[in-house]
């Protein structure tokens, strides 16, 4: 079917170039794709696909395509790449990335995370402790899956609304990483796209140049269609903790104290961040603080030499019925 596809697409390529007819890109990329393939030309899906979250760059595709399959995937890459009117592909997740990295000029953009009426099945292994999943599935959608089961994916990103395939491109780093390592430190097999077309399952054992290329590749490599994610039980009950300091040697030298406990009391998670005077009300993690926190760290700041910015950790243990009576002990253990 692609050879035909291909054959029709050099044929009408050269007709133009014989006659000098003109025809409207898109056009022509009606005429070489099969049409059982899902491509959209609506002003509104082009628009959408234009801009990303860094909202630093526009590029304006030609057309989006939603598929139904990993193979649907593979085979729209296999025409475009056999195609002589060099057509781009990009396969875009939530709409998350910062620099126009799911977008392409004049191209296709797959829409990964339009999994309607797809065939897109999540699969929990309770007996192996993995989960397979579609690359475009949001992260909090493979939690809900899981925890029907009393697993967890081991290693997150702090927002979970984040596409599977977009955050293995990148690495996945939240404040698990010092125990488990980023998501791309948690993938036992995955199903890519190559730039030929080809859908390939790689692992450590199996296209083992391919497998860590994609991980981790910011999407050079291929398209992420299923990854299969390493799983723990899910803790019953976490104790969240925040501290807050005016001064950044004590606050670093905290947090590399925490995350470098070796005992069984250790924290689950540590992670630092800035948090700056500008905007403390409406910062998303500004959410996890009481109505009167805000003012309170704005004071802090403007005591703190007015500076503009102070510096939290945050902190969490897992613990569950069996333990809960001891909790209070064990953090303070791991606070001295």
């Amino acid at each position: 079917m692609a050879t035909k596809l291909f054959l029709a697409l050099l044929a009408i390529c050269r007709l133009i170039i014989a006659v000098g007819l003109t025809l409207d890109p898109s056009e022509l990329l009606r005429l070489g794709v099969d049409e059982s393939l899902r491509l959209s030309f609506e002003p509104e899906d082009i628009k959408e696909a234009s801009i990303d979250f860094g909202g630093l760059k526009r590029a304006e595709p030609l057309a989006i395509f939603r598929p139904n399959s990993a193979h649907d995937v593979a085979r729209l890459v296999r025409v475009v790449y056999e195609s002589s009117h060099g057509f781009t592909v990009s396969a875009r997740g939530h709409g998350h990335s910062i620099n126009g990295q799911a977008m392409t000029k004049d191209g296709v953009v797959i829409e990964m995370s339009n999994g309607e009426g797809g065939n897109f099945e999540t699969i929990v292994s309770e007996k192996l402790m993995y989960v397979d999943v579609w690359g475009g599935e949001l992260w909090i959608d493979v939690l809900r899956s899981t925890l029907e089961y009393g697993l967890a994916p081991k290693s997150w990103t702090d927002y979970l609304y984040l596409s599977v395939g977009g955050t293995l491109s990148n690495a996945g780093i939240s404040g698990q990483a010092f125990n488990h390592g980023p998501q791309i430190n948690n993938v036992f097999q995955l199903d890519v796209v190559t730039g030929k077309g080809e859908l390939l399952t790689c692992s450590e054992d199996e296209h083992s140049e391919l497998y860590h290329a994609v991980l981790g590749g910011l999407g050079q490599f291929g398209i992420i269609t299923r990854a299969r994610i390493a799983l723990e039980p899910a803790p019953q009950r976490v104790r969240w903790i925040r501290v807050l300091y005016s001064n950044f040697s004590a606050f670093t030298k905290d947090q590399e104290y925490l995350i470098s406990l070796q005992t069984n009391k250790k924290f689950d998670y540590v992670e630092g961040f800035v948090i700056v005077d500008e905007g403390l009300i409406n910062n998303w993690r500004s959410s996890f603080f009481s109505p009167s926190n805000p003012v309170k760290i704005s004071s802090i700041i403007k005591d703190n030499g007015g500076r503009g910015a102070l510096y939290c950790l945050e902190i969490t243990k897992n613990y569950d019925h069996t333990n809960a009576h001891s909790i209070d002990e064990v953090m303070i253990y791991n606070s001295k």
